[in-house]
């Protein structure tokens, strides 16, 4: 795509501030700021400094946008670590550091490989492709890590958002980038021999653009059209705000079920049919505790609704003892007690990777022990509810909702404890995830957070009410669970990620023959 040189050009102070520039106002186009349109054409300054650049310094320039986007967006990191972790602050540092080198690869390879494209045909979509091929990579390699891809920077955009549906939050990251390379080239790469087929590649954008648009309208407008009709359940989220430094306090368990009964009680008016408490509201083994658990019982009996809640829980299974982190289902009418759990934990969260090789680091849950991986996905159910449950971080992974509506889900619950996070960008950055997981499979979305935000998200991404962070609070909302048919995205997946993948990789592996070729004529 860039005018390069096989010649080595060493990195001029310019080159590395327009990189640096590129990887503040990518970070700037995330939540909590109202700044996504700058993802738009975050990225123009680097593809300005990768001008005349071969492979290797390409790789540098990207390497240093994505460590100076990754240290301004992950920055919570150090307050987890060190606030909540008790690492000395150093070593919380480190590891952030370290996270983002990791990270700042895929921008560092998006860069090298985008220098590898000149003289290419569609090479504007093709970089876009790789964009998204790399992102799809992230989310899968090491357990994945699909934090804040670039498409949720549009979380608010429901004309942009619907396509989500089809393509997932990859559609959105092959907009912005594609954006960002006809930008680049309109305003520095006019005057070159390659114009007209610029105009192809723009008319194909515009194409692009027009029907993710107008898809979009369709989406909203048909839903609007659709008469309300469907059962619904009065639903109410408990936002308790229960301090992360006291709350596995065996001396605060007390005031902990007090504060979650009574702000339950005053919604008793509103008549719920569904209440849903945060992840691990409920700071001990609720499976027999003998003191605490009945009056939850007769809590779900005395407000004649189902109550969803969360609370670790443990197995004895040959002798050795296992740990889950575990979302409840209890109903008003004695039926048999429900349960999920959580199948993607958190790494150094949750569980300590490579325990034997890491014994030394401590894990960042004072429960009882390491938790283990929960043996099946599947919505919890009572009457006309089903509920696929999400723990914390698990909305981040678009494939585990999925799964949920693929066995008939009708509604979506995460469940979390974003105390984790203190007062820092990133309670804002996963409530933006879980927006795309709603559209995704076009099912409402019911978010009950410790410390918040706590929301309810419409099928279509918006969220209707949203409590604030750091204070009690009580929302309460009709939920639609009618359901609805399975979007391509539920039937298919990734399949617009993956298909860019391959398409990557044919693209890439033609360039280097291509080259070769060159390399062998030139002798």
């Amino acid at each position: 795509m860039l005018n390069t040189k096989k010649k080595r050009v060493p990195l001029s102070g310019r080159d590395i501030l327009l990189a640096v520039l590129s990887g503040i106002m990518l970070t700037a186009s995330f939540p909590p700021g109202k700044l996504s349109f700058l993802a738009w054409f975050a990225l123009v300054p680097l593809l300005k400094s990768l001008d005349n650049k071969s492979p290797s310094p390409a790789f540098r320039l990207g390497l240093i946008t994505g460590v100076a986007h990754y240290l301004t967006l992950l920055y919570w990191i150090v307050v987890v670590l060190g606030h909540y972790g008790n690492l000395n602050i150093v070593v919380s540092f480190v590891m952030l550091i370290l996270l983002c080198l990791y990270l700042a690869l895929y921008p560092a390879i998006f860069s090298s490989l985008t220098t590898s494209l000149q003289g290419s045909r569609l090479d504007l979509i093709i970089m876009a492709g790789f964009w998204v091929g790399l992102e799809y990579i992230r989310s899968e390699l090491l357990t994945g890590f699909p934090w804040c891809f670039l498409g949720y920077t549009q979380f608010e955009h429901l004309y942009v958002i619907q396509i989500a549906d089809i393509c997932g939050v990859y559609g959105l990251s092959f907009l912005i980038i594609l954006s960002n390379g006809i930008i680049f080239w309109l305003l520095f790469m006019r005057n070159e021999r390659r114009s007209n087929l610029l105009k192809w590649q723009i008319i194909i954008a515009v194409l692009i653009a027009g029907s993710t648009f107008s898809y979009s309208h369709y989406r909203l407008f048909e839903e609007r059209s659709v008469k309300k009709s469907g059962q619904s359940v009065n639903t109410v989220i408990v936002q308790g705000n229960i301090d992360q430094s006291i709350k596995w306090d065996p001396a605060c368990q007390e005031k902990t079920m007090e504060s979650y009964i009574r702000l339950t009680r005053t919604a008793r008016d509103f008549r719920p049919g569904l209440i849903v408490w945060p992840e691990t509201a409920l700071p001990f083994f609720f499976q027999d505790n003998v003191k605490f658990s009945p009056r939850v019982l007769s809590l779900a009996m005395e407000s004649s609704a189902s109550l969803v809640f969360g609370s670790p829980a443990y197995k004895r299974v040959s002798g050795m003892t296992r740990y889950y982190n575990r979302a409840y289902l209890l109903t008003p009418d004695d039926q048999p007690i429900k349960y999920y759990d959580k199948v993607h934990l958190v790494p150094f969260g949750e569980y300590v990777p490579l325990g034997r090789v890491l014994a030394f680091v401590n894990r960042l849950v004072p429960a009882a022990g390491d938790f283990d991986v929960g043996d099946k996905i599947a919505p919890l159910k009572h009457e006309g509810i089903s509920a696929g449950i999400l723990i914390c971080f698990e909305v981040i992974f678009p494939e585990l909702a999925r799964a949920h509506a693929r066995k008939g889900a009708n509604i979506l619950v995460n469940l979390t404890n974003d105390a984790w996070f203190g007062m820092t960008s990133a309670p804002y950055q996963h409530l933006s995830m879980a927006v795309f997981r709603s559209v995704e499979n076009r099912l409402p979305t019911i978010r009950s957070a410790n410390t918040g935000f706590s929301a309810f998200i419409s099928p279509r991404g918006e969220i209707l009410a949203q409590s604030d962070l750091f204070t009690e609070a009580v929302l309460q909302a009709p939920v639609d669970i009618s359901g609805s048919t399975l979007s391509f995205y539920t039937r298919y997946g990734d399949l617009f990620a993956i298909l860019l993948l391959f398409i990557s990789f044919i693209k890439l592996f033609h360039c280097m023959w291509r080259r070769r070729g060159r390399d062998v004529t030139a002798r």
